[in-house]
């Protein structure tokens, strides 16, 4: 339908969508924002506008938050950020006009939603509680709690049988409409704030990071799944704006993923810091709690790290961390000798070091283990592991070393910085200098921990830019400029399970890792080797439904009709080659990959066009044997060969079943006798 004329009803509506809604039968709109209710009448074309004070007399707050209308009565509901819910009524009168007062959010209603019959009221806020009001009573309400973080947005099924909430956290979940869960769709749990880093846990290759609050999760990378979250903190979270709660701020795996190391802190009057060692348990296949630390530091820890060795012998294993109080603590395993101790291994501090009262903000150890670098301000300090002699110092002023690293493999001898003020340098550790430096604002550096090739990420003039290098190669293997207009917080190599096989050069150092980087609105990205077409299609194949699943009326009906055709084709004696046989990527993963992962349509449009393209060279077999038809009978001996070849072919993809008997194939000679006999003028029969 196409509109010929606009026309301005409302001004000044708030962008979001919970906060416009239509009334009864689309009589008319309602809109909130700030103080302000706007009801706008489709046929009387009459706007009526209601304000409230911005606070009333007990302190509340009376700013809108979202808006819903009654399905059948002209009632309008609208959340404020004091927790309260206003149902209106007689809003086609600008004086006369009501509304009364439920009250159970202690915190900003985020959503509204009237049932189908409009017999009850759904409301979500950051409580995490589904409530459910009756009549519109203040007496009559149902609740369903724990639904993990705050409900951004409610909604209700066509038929009513459910519920549906979004959360801020990245998840769906399905609810009947007795309020009884139903099923719970998530994948990357988007947190408050990612304070971890990606890190990846060398057992299961999942990527971990910040989930719910206190909490770790491991997230599966190709099922696109959280595999478990783990509980640190483990203290009840309670949703509440404005409290200061313990949260996760560090976290380390050692080489092989037995030992997990987590720092939480609290900073409320004073700060308060929980440096927890973690050990996994076969048995159980989860991490038990070994060693809690409490106040490692005097202030915030600003790194930490595992020495990359032997885990089986646990005299190797080793723990660092870093902290704003200028120093930086070396922990070590213990073994308790009290025969009454409950465990045998406790951690406990062995080495503290300094340089010039600067505070230690970064630090990793070489791939041997034998070296230790320390940033300390401008200034990278490198210590023996096995005396913890300082060896020597690196410094490239002005401005303060950012991140730093080593190189691996044949280039174990580099030690890679950046700072603050847009510089990336390389100093080689054997001759003690600099190597090469570059001006560069690098917001992130990280090594790949199976090759030489290390990811430097810029951020300049608001785009991210990636540069693959190699320490004893000072020219870029790989420059991606401008390739996000947003900044990346974090990156890991994730290792492949089999090396992947890649033919052009440009993206080698992909073939044994894979890089993925999150963004600063908690987007998780990756680069990949392959065309759109082919990550389509391999998404396809790892969400294709199961032929073993049971069989839904709609596959019955669609087989069905395949089942008809087929049967057509047969009767009518054509070879019949079928479209669906060559599919696009693109209509495959329309018809088999579930919504809620489906690439955005802007990658999906592009393609599908394109599969809906038939090209010349391809005629369709149906139109073959029509050109043939109108030939003159001399064009038709020339070409007996070629069309003898192609029709080989068409039987060899498709053979021509009748009754379970193949049916027998005519050579050229007969068919062309076949043709003189069609073409043969036989009315003169008629007479008899």
């Amino acid at each position: 339908m196409e509109a010929k004329e606009l026309s301005v009803v409302l001004e000044g509506v708030d962008a979001s969508p919970k906060c416009t809604a239509f009334g009864r039968e689309g009589e008319y709109v309602a809109s909130v924002k700030d103080v302000s209710l706007q009801v706008y009448f489709f046929k009387r074309k009459q706007l009526n506008r209601f304000s409230l004070r911005a606070t009333n007399k007990k302190g509340g707050n009376n700013v809108f938050t979202c808006v819903a209308c009654h399905p059948q009565e002209d009632c309008i509901a609208t959340g404020h950020a004091d927790g309260k819910i206003r149902l209106w009524r007689n809003f086609n009168h600008k004086k006369e006009y009501t509304f009364s007062t439920l009250h159970w959010h202690h915190d900003k209603v985020l959503d509204l939603a009237f049932s189908v019959e409009g017999t009850s009221l759904l409301s979500g806020g950051v409580e995490s509680v589904l409530v459910q009001w009756h009549s519109g009573s203040d007496c009559k309400k149902d609740f369903l709690p724990r639904l993990g973080s705050a409900i951004e947005y409610v909604s209700i099924s066509s038929d009513g049988t459910f519920y549906c909430t979004s959360h801020t956290d990245n998840r769906i979940t399905i609810i009947n409409s007795n309020l009884r869960f139903s099923k719970t769709i998530q994948g990357l749990i988007k947190a408050r704030d990612i304070k971890t880093g990606l890190v990846v846990d060398p057992r299961t290759k999942a990527l971990v990071l910040n989930g719910e609050p206190g909490h770790l999760q491991f997230y599966c990378l190709q099922s696109d799944k959280q595999l478990y979250s783990l509980d640190i903190v483990q203290q009840e979270y309670i949703h509440q704006a404005g409290l200061n709660q313990s949260d996760l701020a560090r976290v380390a795996f050692s080489a092989q993923g037995k030992w997990l190391a987590t720092v939480e802190e609290r900073e409320e009057t004073d700060l308060e810091l929980q440096l927890k060692l973690w050990f996994f348990d076969e048995e159980t296949q989860s991490f038990r709690l070994n060693t809690r630390i409490s106040m490692p530091h005097e202030d915030h820890v600003t790194a930490m790290c595992f020495r990359d060795m032997d885990e089986m012998e646990d005299d190797s294993l080793m723990l660092v961390t870093t902290g704003r109080d200028c120093v930086f603590k070396v922990w070590v395993i213990l073994e308790d000798t009290d025969p009454e101790a409950q465990q045998s291994l406790s951690w406990s501090c062995d080495f503290v070091g300094s340089y010039h009262g600067y505070q230690a903000t970064n630090c990793c150890f070489s791939e041997d283990g034998s070296l230790l670098a320390v940033s300390f301000e401008e200034t990278v300090t490198v210590w023996d592991s096995s005396t913890w002699d300082l060896k020597c110092t690196f410094c490239h002023p002005p401005g303060k070393i950012r991140t730093i690293c080593f190189g691996r493999l044949t280039c174990s001898k580099y030690l890679i910085g950046a700072t603050d003020h847009g510089f990336l340098c390389c100093w080689n550790l054997l001759s003690c200098a600099l190597e090469w430096s570059a001006h560069l604002n690098v917001v992130v550096l990280q090594p790949d921990p199976l090759s030489e090739y290390i990811a430097a990420f810029s951020w300049l003039f608001k785009e991210s830019s990636l540069f693959v290098f190699k320490p004893n190669e000072p020219r870029p293997i790989c420059i991606q400029r401008k390739f996000c207009k947003e900044r990346i917080q974090f990156a890991a190599f994730v290792p492949r399970d089999v090396p992947e096989t890649i033919g052009s050069e440009k993206y080698l150092w992909l073939r044994r890792s894979q890089l993925f980087f999150l963004t600063d609105t908690q987007e998780l990205m990756t680069v990949s080797t392959k065309s759109l077409e082919e990550r389509l299609t391999l998404s396809s194949k790892q969400l294709a439904v199961e032929e073993s699943l049971p069989v839904t009326p709609f596959s019955l009906l669609l087989g069905k009709h395949r089942q008809q055709q087929s049967q057509e084709d047969v009767d009518l004696g054509k070879i019949v080659r079928h479209h669906h046989e060559q599919d696009s990527p693109a209509v495959k993963e329309l018809l088999h990959t579930p919504a809620h992962v489906l690439p955005s349509a802007s990658f999906l449009c592009p393609i599908f066009i394109n599969s809906l393209l038939v090209s010349k060279e391809n005629k369709s077999v149906e139109e073959a044997p029509a050109e043939v038809e109108m030939e003159s009978e001399g064009a038709e001996d020339d070409s007996d060969e070629e069309n003898s070849v192609t029709e080989m072919k068409q039987e060899d993809i498709m053979p021509i079943e009748s009754l379970g008997e193949t049916t027998h194939k005519l050579s050229k000679s007969e068919e062309k006798e076949l043709r003189k006999i069609r073409k043969t003028d036989y009315s003169w029969i008629s007479v008899f």
